[in-house]
């Protein structure tokens, strides 16, 4: 579990691939503290297992069915990505209760300048827009961000001047992926009705 909250940008240092899976080494500084091979960590929002662990760097294996709902198999060495340890029992919850099992896909639609502040615009399919309401929550590349404007293709979010200078959304590109995950709530909502649903057609 964590919460939206990114506590540092890595840099992919490498990029291998084992079978089918992409492995990456990520530069980094803060989170390496306490972190252990076997550990969560959220890469751009996605919960991987810490597989090697250096002084100065970590590694985490991404298997097939993450990578069909990510948007890593578009990293390259050099990149750089959003990175959240996994949140502790005595911790702080700042933003929203994010799993780091991202939902899919979305791209940059919109960016625009307003004062100091940024507003994005992102074209995300149907089947995650159901679950995306103004004022709600979801995640962006592991960032809780609140939801301001949701259109039948898009919905727009804004990003302040500090958040700008600790993730790296705000150095993406209008037609550049993001991955999407969105609010847990509503997923159980919804199933939870239609349980009602069928419920009372069998009665």
């Amino acid at each position: 579990m964590f919460t939206g909250l990114i506590e540092e940008i890595g840099t992919i240092e490498k990029v291998d691939y084992v079978n089918s899976d992409i492995i990456l080494s990520i530069d980094a500084d803060v989170v390496l503290t306490d972190l252990a091979i076997g550990d969560s960590i959220a890469i751009d929002g996605a919960c991987l297992t810490v597989i090697d662990r250096k002084n100065k760097s970590f590694s985490v294996g991404i298997a097939m069915e993450t990578q069909e709902k990510t948007s890593f198999r578009e990293v390259c060495s050099g990149d750089q990505v959003n990175l959240e340890r996994s949140l502790r029992m005595d911790g702080r919850l700042g933003g929203h209760f994010v799993q780091g099992h991202v939902d899919g896909i979305g791209k940059i639609e919109d960016i625009k300048k307003q004062g100091e502040s940024v507003w994005i615009s992102i074209k995300a399919s149907t089947t995650l827009l159901r679950y995306i309401v103004p004022k709600g929550f979801v995640a962006i590349d592991g960032i809780s961000l609140t939801v301001v404007n949701v259109s039948s293709e898009t919905f727009d979010f804004m990003l302040v001047s500090y958040t700008q200078n600790h993730v790296v959304l705000s150095s993406k590109k209008i037609g550049e992926s993001v991955n999407i995950e969105v609010d847990m709530l509503g997923k159980y909502v919804e199933r939870y009705m239609e349980g009602t649903t069928n419920a009372i057609r069998q009665s």
